[in-house]
């Protein structure tokens, strides 16, 4: 709305769309690989910052220019985001002997980022209302800058002593020190040999591999929520009932997602027939093709988010380097490729093709018996640098 208010016709705010993937697509790799060569906690910071000059140029310098800038800014930092956030949540939990509540953590993490949402919507309307996109735009560049202060003050995650095993029985880990910005490093820590070994461990191991894929091919069926508004229009809720007919699905992505942890426990063959149940809901929605469809598609999120959770909870556990966040930003660039098959399935064929390929992306992921889902029972292996 903001680009269309201001003159911009929908080829350039295409174009716009086009050159903040291009950035990230680009970044991806490269910005994992400086957080494990810094600090993801720096990363976070920087990410912030950015996402707030981005916002800023947007309202300084308003057209398709200026907004090409910000969106690039913001990709940059989106791509800082990726890959640091799991690697931060799982270092710190290793350092703090809790690597088993990792899943349980992350699934909260993601709920209350859906949750997120509704209040979101409405300060944004109140704030629009008010003062438009001006007020809405620097209320937003203040609360980016005031995530990368509180992501200043996350403390560094310190080593637990070489006797510990501090995850437990669940999981290879791996604890970076707690080097401070600045410190002087060796040949074997250069960025470069960091993001050769990140790519090297999602390429050469198996089992890292393997679990590198099947988070980006889940990750990228998230994608599926943006045509939740078009999706309540087809089935005839009108346009100023959409926001309310929609309000349950953020809401069933949060429960499942918080209930990642104890769905962590759960075998191989649990966790098919689950996600088998939300793709059987979503294929019945289809069918209905009426507003009540809208509770299958409920379903499906909810249970879907709750597997993505276990997926990435079982990625982290099987990273046995120390170049954590660049494997997950592999995963994350994956992710895009799966995206946009979504996207390409929809243009085609609408809802019933992207329930086909829902299905498949489940059977490869999940049914296989993939190492990512196999039964941990090495003892956990504790790598310092």
């Amino acid at each position: 709305m903001l680009f269309a208010d201001n003159g911009l016709s929908d080829a350039q705010i295409s174009a716009l769309f086009a050159v903040w993937s291009v950035v990230g697509l680009l970044a991806e790799v490269p910005t994992g690989a400086l957080a494990d060569r810094f600090s993801p906690r720096l990363a976070l910071m920087a990410a912030g910052l950015l996402q707030a000059a981005g916002y800023a140029v947007w309202l300084l310098l308003p057209g398709f220019a200026g907004y090409a800038a910000g969106f690039v800014l913001w990709g940059i930092g989106g791509s800082l985001v990726s890959g640091s956030v799991e690697a931060l949540l799982f270092d710190g939990l290793v350092a703090a002997g809790s690597a088993d509540r990792f899943a349980r953590v992350l699934g909260w993490c993601r709920g209350a980022g859906l949750l997120a949402q509704i209040p979101a919507a409405v300060v944004a309307t109140v704030l629009f209302a008010s003062g438009g996109y001006s007020l809405v735009g620097w209320v937003s560049v203040a609360l980016c800058v005031l995530t990368a202060g509180l992501a200043w003050l996350i403390p560094p995650a310190r080593p637990p002593d070489a006797d510990q095993n501090p995850a437990g029985p669940t999981a290879a880990v791996s604890v970076r020190p707690a080097a401070e910005p600045g410190e002087q490093a060796g040949e074997s820590d250069s960025y470069l040999s960091v993001l050769r070994a990140g790519i090297a461990e999602a390429v050469a191991h198996p089992a890292v591999r393997a679990a590198v894929l099947a988070v980006a091919m889940l990750t990228g069926l998230d994608a599926f929520d943006e045509y939740f508004s078009l999706l309540a229009s087809g089935w005839g809720v009108p346009t100023v009932m959409i926001p309310i007919a929609t309000l349950g699905l953020p809401l069933a992505g949060a429960v499942g997602a918080a209930l990642g942890g104890w769905a962590n426990r759960m075998s191989t063959a649990a966790l098919t027939a689950v996600f088998g149940c939300g793709v059987a809901a979503l294929a019945a929605a289809a069918v209905a093709d009426r507003p009540a469809g809208l509770v299958g598609v409920g379903l499906f999120y909810g249970l879907y988010r709750m597997v993505l959770v276990v997926a990435d909870t079982r990625l982290q556990e099987s990273i046995t380097g120390s170049a954590r966040a660049t494997v997950t930003s592999m995963a994350s660039l994956g992710s895009e490729v799966s995206a946009l098959a979504l996207y390409a399935a929809w243009a085609l064929a609408g809802l019933p093709l992207v329930v086909v390929l829902i299905a498949v992306v489940g059977a490869a992921s999940l049914t296989p018996r993939p190492r990512w889902l196999r039964g941990r029972t090495r003892r956990t292996a504790v790598h310092t640098r």
